[in-house]
């Protein structure tokens, strides 16, 4: 059954069975651009940074159904999501279906009737790739690939398309690399028997030699060795990064989310800075931090990460593990949803997935504040129910990025959950101690402070346990009882 979508389909479009248009009346001819790897027999190892760009490709969007239980979303929904992952790209959409299936064919994933009827589709309109929203083996790719003629590219593959064209610092590409060619390694399947072919040695000492695979598979494992090892160098500076933030105990407050939720809008709006924030999937793919002076005088470092997708590719969750890592040592989490799309409650189930999954701390979700964003986009009466709850919730922050509304608010809880367990402490600095005042200074917010007649400060300070125990331990007998700072002052 096909998806009605006005997305795809222009309302004066005429259609014909699959068609958009009559084809008895096609649209003018166009000038196809080639793919480099769209013929089968002519498919090799195509590295990460050597992948034909699919750019204003014409393309065909399906959506496998099979009517699974407990699926979070329905097959429309789904097949949506499908549409905007593949305009994420660039790709021309020429159609977008849904088709329904009992079970995959373990070949071909469709029926020959169904592949038969895509493929005349395919020739009459020019279509260039076809992207499935859904698992293809690397057997079902390379027979699709023969019988449709066109290049196919399953969920995995498509969401690697988009990380490539986003990646842009050194450790961003690496990873993406990283991900592309274990994706790669996995699907060294092609058309011909020359895969099977020897290569030995010269003589009759040569010996058996290694098949095509055997060679191609060889070239891939030490292409992502290197990478390995070269990512491992830009992983140990960000190591490195983050243990030079933990001597400076600023806490870190993580903003996380689905794609496209807003959290890079929310990230400008909080630290009015410019980090790149669109209305496009993936828009963020390395984390941004950024130092922040909160109304009461706390400094905090604020971390902008990748957005989570549904079935995110496991490749993709091993190779950006070391960006991810930044979720797991935040002392805050801010989950920001766009409560303004029809999917936000699946998108919510898929982002908390995937938390866990990163083995995230029950303790650290149970603390972490819900942010739903873009309520300017909604009516009246659901914007001020959201505003309400907003009010007598500690974690539940409703707030619009774009208009600026419930940011104040959410600033005030983020202080406000940080210091839940700060203590007041009583602090007697002589004149000499130009250090310790310092340091009382950066790690905790000096409430209050007296001069005494020789010159010494009585310091009322509020700061974490933590930073209490560092002063303590590095200048000791400066913590006084608060009687004994009061009798000071009398």
């Amino acid at each position: 059954m096909r998806a009605k979508t006005a997305l795809i389909t222009p309302p004066d479009a005429p259609v014909s069975g699959l068609f958009l248009t009559d084809p008895k009346h096609p649209a003018e001819p166009r000038p196809t651009r080639p793919l480099r790897d769209t013929d089968p027999v002519q498919q090799g190892i195509v590295f990460a940074d050597e992948r034909a760009s699919l750019s204003r490709a014409r393309a065909l969007v399906l959506y496998p159904d099979f009517k699974r239980p407990g699926a979070r979303r329905t097959a429309e929904e789904s097949l949506a999501e499908a549409v905007n992952l593949t305009q994420a790209i660039d790709l021309e959409i020429v159609d977008a279906m849904v088709i329904p299936l009992n079970a995959p064919k373990p070949g071909t994933l469709l029926g020959t009737g169904k592949l038969e009827e895509l493929a005349a589709q395919i020739a009459a309109f020019d279509i260039e790739v076809v992207i499935v929203d859904g698992p293809v083996s690397p057997v079902q790719q390379r027979n699709l690939e023969r019988a449709l003629k066109a290049k196919v590219l399953d969920r995995t593959g498509l969401i690697l398309e988009i990380f490539g064209e986003r990646a842009a610092t050194k450790e961003g590409t690496l990873q993406v690399d990283l991900a592309h060619l274990s994706y790669q390694k996995s699907r060294l399947v092609r058309s011909w028997t020359h895969l099977e072919r020897q290569r030995g040695g010269g003589g009759f000492m040569g010996g058996p030699g290694e098949t095509q695979k055997e060679a191609d598979r060889r070239a891939l494992t030490e292409r992502i060795g290197r990478i390995e090892r070269e990512l491992e160098r830009v992983t140990k500076t960000r190591t490195l990064h983050r243990a030079g933030r933990k001597k400076v105990p600023y806490p870190i407050v993580a903003l996380v989310g689905y794609t496209n939720a807003g959290k890079s809008s929310l990230f400008n709006a909080i630290t009015e800075s410019g980090v790149l924030a669109k209305d496009m999937l993936f828009a963020t793919l390395d984390p941004t931090l950024r130092g922040l002076s909160l109304p009461g005088g706390r400094r905090i470092i604020l971390s902008d990460t990748v957005g989570f997708i549904a079935d995110l590719p496991t490749e993709l969750v091993a190779a950006f593990r070391a960006t991810l890592e930044e979720v797991l040592e935040a002392d805050l989490i801010l989950h920001v949803r766009d409560i303004a799309s029809s999917q936000s409650d699946a998108e919510r189930a898929d982002v908390l997935d995937v938390l866990e999954g990163l083995g995230v701390e029950r303790a650290k979700l149970e603390a972490m504040i819900e942010v739903p964003n873009k309520i300017d986009l909604l009516d009246v009466v659901t914007r001020e129910t959201l505003v309400n709850q907003s009010s007598r919730r500690d974690d539940f922050k409703a707030v619009s990025a774009a208009s600026g509304q419930g940011v104040a608010d959410l600033v005030a809880r983020i202080e406000a959950a940080l210091g839940a367990d700060d203590v007041e402490a009583h602090f007697l600095v002589p004149p000499s101690a130009g250090a310790a005042l310092a340091a009382l200074h950066q790690d905790g917010d000096v409430r209050q402070t007296t001069t005494l007649e020789d010159g010494s400060l009585h310091l009322v300070v509020r700061l974490t346990p933590a930073a209490l125990g560092r002063i303590n331990k590095k200048f000791p007998g400066l913590a006084q009882d608060p009687a004994q700072g009061a009798s000071h002052e009398t």
